[in-house]
C-alpha cells in the first residue's frame, strides 16, 4: 500500500517553544488526519472520538480549514494546526504536598514499610561436601530467615543462570523479590550488593489525565511527579466514547498504546531527571477507573456499556511490565488496585485507602469530582458507593470556551456591581478559556449579580455590553477579543450553563440519594473529602452557591488532591496496604443510582441554582 508523509506544523509558542514545532508521520493512503496526527505525537481535540460531531479537530490544509477526522491523506501533506485544536500536554514537577493534601499525607506511613518489590542481600555459606542442597534450595533456605510466613517461588528465568551468578559472585548476591498472587516470586538474582538501587512508580490512570510518581522504595521518598493529558483523548473525551472506539478494528490496540505511551514518557522523563537506571525500576502500582484499566491491559471493554453492564473483571492479576510494553525492568511487576463495579474502580478504592474512611467510627463521604463523579459513603462498619454521570463539563470539555486547568485558563472570577469582570488566569497571562473551577466561580458571580436566574437563563434586560445574543443563544462575555489570549471573545452561553447545571445536579443528587438509601442525613456526615485534581482549585463557598455541594459547615470539607495516586503509592510501598485494597473493594456495596427512583427525583429538583428546595441551602438563601 502506498504511503505518504504528513507534516504537522504546530503554532508559535506551543508548550515551551518560542518557534513553530514540526512533527511528521508516514501513513498509508486513505488514513484520516486525526489518526495521522496521533501517530506523529500531535494530540488534537476530538471529544466525539473522531465521529465528526464535535468539530474541534480542525486543521488547515492548503489554506482551507477542514476537520482532521474526516480528511483523508491522498498525497504528501503539510498541515497547520491551530492552537485551539490542540489537546495541550502538561508536565509538572509538583511536590507531594501540592499534589496530595493534608489527610492523605498524614496517612503516608499508616502501614508497615514493606514494598511490593524488595531487594535482599545474601551471603550464602560456602559449599561443603555435607550440604548437597541445590543452588535454588540454598537460596530459599537463606531467604526463609528474611521473609517470615510467606511462600517463595522462582521464575524460570531466575533459575536459568543461577549457578553461574552465584559462583561468579563468590555466593554474595542480591535477590529481588516481588509479591505476586499472594506469595513472593524471585524475579532477579544479581551479583554483589545492589540493594540501594530500588525504585518504583505509582500511577493514576484517569480518563482525562495520567499522573505518575517516581518513588525510592528504600526511603519512601517521592523523587518526582509528572502529570499529562491522557492521549486517549484523541479517541473521545469520556469512557463511553472510548469503549465504542475500542470496539472498532484496531481501536483497542490504539487506545492501549496511547496510555502506555503516556506512562513510558513519564518513566523516561523522571529517570533521566533523577539519574535512575531503568533496570532498577522493578515495581509499578496503578489505580484507575474500570474502563481505563481494561484499555491499559488491552482487555475488551465493550461489555461495560451493554446490559447488564459488567466488566471482564474488577480485580486484575499482577503482571510483568513486559506484558504491556511498559518500559521498566522487564522482570518487574505491575499491580493494579481492585475496583468495586463497572463505575466504581480502583481509583476510588485507592482514595478510600488514602483517606482512611474504612478505619474510622465516624460517618465520612468521599467525592471524586472528575470526568465521572464517584462517591463512597461509610465508616469501618459499612461502605456504599455510587457513580454519577457528571460528564466532562468540570474538566472544561464540551463547553464553548471550556479548557482544562492549564496556562491561559480562567480559574477564578469576580464580577463587580457594574458587571466588570476580573479573572485570575493560570500562568498570569491573557484568558484563553475557562476551566472547571473558573466556571463554578463564574456562575456563582452571575447569580449574585442577577445576570442569570435560578434556572440558568441569562437576563437579557440587564444593561451591559457583555450580555448579547450569540449565534443561537444568549451569552455573557467574560473577556473581549482585545483582552483574550485566544484571538476571540471568551464567553459563556446558555447551553454551557445548562451543561454545567446538569453536571452539578448529578453530583449533588447522587450525594442525597446515597444518604437516603441508608436512611441518613447530610448532618450525620462528619467529614466530606473532595478528591481529584479539580478539587485543588475548587472554592467551597462558590460550589455551594451553585448547588454542587451540600450546604454544611465548611470545616467538614477537606481537600485530598489526587487520592488515587496517593493510594497507589501507599500500595507500592506496603504489601499490607496493597492487601487492604482487596478488603476495601469487597466491603463496598455498589448502588446503581439509575435504578433508584429517589435519584431521578433528586436530580430533577437539583436542576436549578442552587436547588428547587432553597431550605437545603440556607447560607445561599
Amino acid at each position: 500500500m502506498k504511503e505518504f508523509s504528513v507534516k504537522f506544523i504546530l503554532p508559535d509558542g506551543f508548550l515551551i517553544f518560542k518557534r513553530p514545532v514540526i512533527k511528521t508521520a508516514t501513513v498509508a493512503k486513505g488514513t484520516d488526519l486525526l489518526t495521522a496526527a496521533t501517530k506523529a505525537g500531535v494530540i488534537l481535540n476530538a471529544t466525539c472520538g473522531g465521529d465528526g460531531l464535535c468539530g474541534k479537530c480542525k486543521v488547515v490544509v492548503n489554506k482551507k480549514t477542514v476537520p482532521a477526522c474526516e480528511t483523508l491523506v491522498e498525497s504528501d501533506l503539510e498541515v497547520r494546526v491551530p492552537k485551539g485544536s490542540l489537546e495541550v500536554r502538561i508536565k509538572s514537577s509538583l511536590s507531594a504536598e501540592e499534589f496530595t493534601k493534608g489527610i492523605v499525607l498524614k496517612r503516608e506511613n499508616a502501614y508497615k514499610h514493606s514494598p511490593m518489590v524488595r531487594k535482599i542481600y545474601l551471603k550464602l555459606p560456602e559449599l561443603t561436601a555435607n550440604d548437597n542442597a541445590s543452588d535454588l534450595d540454598r537460596l530459599y533456605r537463606e531467604l526463609a530467615g528474611k521473609i517470615d510466613g510467606v511462600h517463595i517461588s522462582a521464575k524460570f528465568a531466575s533459575v536459568k543462570f543461577l549457578s553461574g551468578t552465584l559462583r561468579d559472585s563468590d555466593f554474595q548476591v542480591t535477590v529481588t523479590l516481588g509479591l505476586k498472587d499472594g506469595h513472593f516470586e524471585i524475579i532477579s538474582v544479581e551479583p554483589g550488593d545492589t540493594t540501594k538501587a530500588s525504585y518504583g512508580f505509582a500511577f493514576d490512570i484517569g480518563t482525562t489525565t495520567v499522573a505518575g510518581q517516581l518513588v525510592d522504595l528504600n526511603t519512601r521518598e517521592i523523587l518526582g511527579t509528572r502529570i499529562a493529558f491522557n492521549k486517549q483523548a484523541a479517541y473521545g473525551s469520556d469512557v463511553i466514547t472510548r469503549i465504542i472506539f475500542a470496539s472498532v478494528p484496531e481501536g483497542l490496540e490504539k487506545a492501549h498504546k496511547a496510555v502506555v505511551s503516556n506512562m513510558n514518557e513519564m518513566i523516561g522523563d523522571l529517570i533521566k531527571a533523577y539519574k535512575v537506571n531503568l533496570a532498577d525500576v522493578y515495581a509499578i502500582a496503578c489505580a484507575g477507573n474500570m474502563t481505563m484499566m481494561h484499555l491499559l491491559l488491552k482487555v475488551d471493554p465493550s461489555a461495560i456499556r451493554k446490559p447488564p453492564y459488567l466488566p471482564a473483571t474488577t480485580a486484575f492479576p499482577t503482571i510483568h511490565s513486559s506484558e504491556v510494553e511498559i518500559e521498566a525492568n522487564p522482570k518487574g511487576l505491575i499491580s493494579f488496585l481492585p475496583g468495586v463495579s463497572t463505575y466504581v474502580g480502583g481509583d476510588i478504592v485507592a482514595g478510600i485507602l488514602a483517606c482512611g474512611i474504612f478505619e474510622t467510627d465516624e460517618l465520612s463521604l468521599l467525592i471524586d469530582i472528575g470526568t465521572n463523579g464517584e462517591l463512597v459513603l461509610g465508616n469501618k462498619e459499612w461502605m456504599i458507593g455510587a457513580a454519577a454521570s457528571a460528564g466532562p463539563a468540570f474538566e472544561g470539555s464540551g463547553l464553548s470556551c471550556g479548557m482544562k486547568a492549564v496556562k491561559g485558563a480562567v480559574q477564578k472570577v469576580r464580577i463587580d456591581e457594574d458587571l466588570s469582570v476580573h479573572c485570575d488566569v493560570i500562568g498570569n497571562g491573557k484568558p484563553s478559556g475557562v476551566c472547571g473551577s473558573g466556571y463554578i466561580d463564574l456562575l456563582c458571580q452571575m447569580l449574585k449579580r442577577g445576570i442569570i436566574d435560578k434556572s440558568g437563563k441569562i437576563n437579557k434586560d440587564t444593561k451591559s455590553g457583555r450580555i448579547r445574543l450569540g449565534e443561537t443563544r444568549p451569552e455573557f462575555v467574560v473577556a473581549f477579543k482585545s483582552e483574550s489570549g485566544a484571538g476571540k471573545d471568551v464567553v459563556i452561553n446558555e447551553d454551557d450553563i445548562e451543561n454545567i447545571k446538569r453536571s452539578k445536579g448529578a453530583i449533588y443528587s447522587a450525594v442525597i440519594a446515597l444518604l437516603a438509601k441508608v436512611e441518613k442525613d447530610i448532618k450525620d456526615v462528619k467529614k466530606i473529602y473532595i478528591a481529584g485534581g479539580f478539587g485543588n482549585y475548587l472554592n467551597i463557598e462558590n460550589a455551594i452557591c451553585i448547588g454542587l455541594l451540600p450546604d454544611v459547615e465548611r470545616g467538614r470539607y477537606e481537600f485530598v488532591g489526587n487520592s488515587s495516586l496517593a493510594g497507589a503509592r501507599m500500595s507500592l510501598l506496603s504489601t499490607e496496604a496493597l492487601e487492604k485494597t482487596g478488603d476495601i473493594a469487597k466491603n463496598i456495596t455498589y448502588i446503581d443510582l439509575s435504578a433508584e427512583p429517589a435519584y431521578m427525583d433528586e436530580y430533577i429538583a437539583s436542576l436549578f441554582f442552587p436547588h428547587t428546595n432553597l431550605w437545603r441551602f440556607p447560607s445561599v438563601r
